[in-house]
């Protein structure tokens, strides 16, 4: 299957320049994608124009991702409502290196393969690029006319639009200018917001070569019900550890409806066309299995975090769900300890009164206000509603720092879905 039919069965195409499907079969071609360098981590938002660099390369095609160092300084207008700030150089080098470590997880960067990817900087093309200059080898060339039809600068007129921001799209014109004489790059991809940015670049081309430069863009993604894809209540859902755990980059997948999980599972993974439509089935034939959520989840965080992330992950669902054991519970690192069981009511309790040991009935009722009397936490212990550290709690049991979880958390539950976390102090 052709690179474009690829695309277009997984719904992976918006706008596709008349012409871009027979330069594909003609010959191997170059492609590029813009990728915004203000943070040291990509995040899901990104997957979108990620995967279709991987769709490219795997039909035999080169992959640029471009680091927008430059334009990263100025704010690209379509969708924004604020400026970006500037970066300095060492941090933008510092967040291309981080970029490019992800990208390694999707893209070959084997340079003895002719289509192998790279990533390139407009900050190495355009830093010593004058403004005379600039404005003698681009500004000419593209009618103010031309430039002011451009959807995402109409959008910006009645609220405003600056003269930096009205020039965005000269400046990612010339960086496709650039790559189409430096790097025989012929086609650029982005979202759909984007395509008039990019047929800047295919116009500039035209006029300043006599070139052919090609455009295909993706829809931009959403929720079923509104919502912005990959933003929670804490913000984007990152691909760095650091910035969003392993755990929470899981439940992000396997909380998806019905609905999305059925876009996103042809989007975001490489599963032909055939297991797809047979995890639809699967699917539709038990939907609370949640057979493509759970395949989502899986090769998603398989891919950006690995085996034993992904197997952390899947246990500390399970813990939530009861399957859990207390050595499931101990295996768990703090950041997904603290993960899964946000939210739940959390009590301190003294170190030093741990050392010395203290009685379950002390423990849940005084100790942690878990329960409100002891008596209470006598009749729930006698009828085996309280579990610790996934253990069902004995009366007679006297709570030590072994107890501790990461020497830190004690874990306690009552009845099936009500826990508790207590942390020494």
């Amino acid at each position: 299957m052709s690179f474009v039919d690829e695309l277009r069965w997984r719904g992976m195409i918006h706008d596709v320049m008349p012409g871009t499907a027979e330069q594909l079969e003609k010959e191997m071609t170059t492609a590029y994608v813009g990728i915004d360098p203000t943070a040291d981590s990509l995040h899901i938002g990104h997957l979108v124009s990620i995967m279709m660099l991987k769709h490219l390369q795997l039909a035999g095609h080169k992959p640029l991702a471009l680091i927008g160092g430059a334009t990263g300084m100025i704010g690209d207008p379509s969708g924004k409502s604020e400026e970006r700030n500037l970066l300095s150089e060492e941090l933008l080098r510092h967040n291309q290196e981080c970029i490019r470590e992800q990208l390694l997880k999707f893209l070959d960067f084997d340079e003895s393969k002719p289509n192998h990817a790279e990533i390139v900087n407009n900050y190495d093309w355009m830093k010593e690029f004058s403004f005379l200059a600039f404005l003698r080898e681009v500004g000419k060339h593209l009618t103010v006319n031309y430039m002011m039809s451009k959807d995402s600068v109409q959008k910006r007129l009645e609220t405003g639009i600056s003269f930096t921001e009205f020039t965005y799209q000269l400046v990612q014109g010339y960086d496709f200018l650039h790559l189409y004489n430096h790097k025989n790059c012929k086609l650029q991809m982005g979202g759909s917001d984007q395509w008039g940015n990019i047929t800047t670049g295919t116009e500039l081309i035209r006029r300043k070569t006599a070139g052919e430069a090609f455009a295909l863009t993706c829809p931009l993604i959403t929720k079923a019900d509104g919502g912005k894809f990959g933003k929670t209540e804490k913000g984007n859902i990152w691909l760095d550890p650091e910035k969003t755990s392993p755990y929470a980059f899981f439940q992000f997948w396997l909380n998806c409806s019905d609905e999305d999980s059925k876009k996103y599972i042809r989007i975001f993974t490489l599963f032909s066309r055939q297991e797809i439509e047979a995890l639809e089935l699967e699917h539709e034939q038990a939907p609370h299995l949640r057979a493509l959520q759970k395949a989502l989840a899986r090769d998603l965080t398989l891919r950006v975090h690995g085996q034993a992330e992904y197997d952390q992950a899947v246990q500390a669902s399970e813990i939530l769900f009861g399957k859990g054991t207390t050595e499931t519970l101990r295996q768990l690192d703090e950041k997904t300890l603290l993960g899964v069981f946000e939210g739940v009511p959390q009590s301190e309790i003294s170190r030093t009164e741990l050392e010395a040991g203290i009685s379950m009935v002390d423990f849940l009722s005084e100790k942690t206000g878990i329960f409100p009397s002891k008596g209470e936490a006598r009749r729930m212990l006698k009828d085996g509603g309280v579990q610790v550290n996934k253990e069902k709690a004995l009366e007679e049991t006297t709570v030590t720092p072994a107890f501790l979880l990461n020497n830190s958390y004690i874990l306690a539950q009552k009845g099936k879905k009500n826990y508790f976390l207590v942390k020494a102090v």
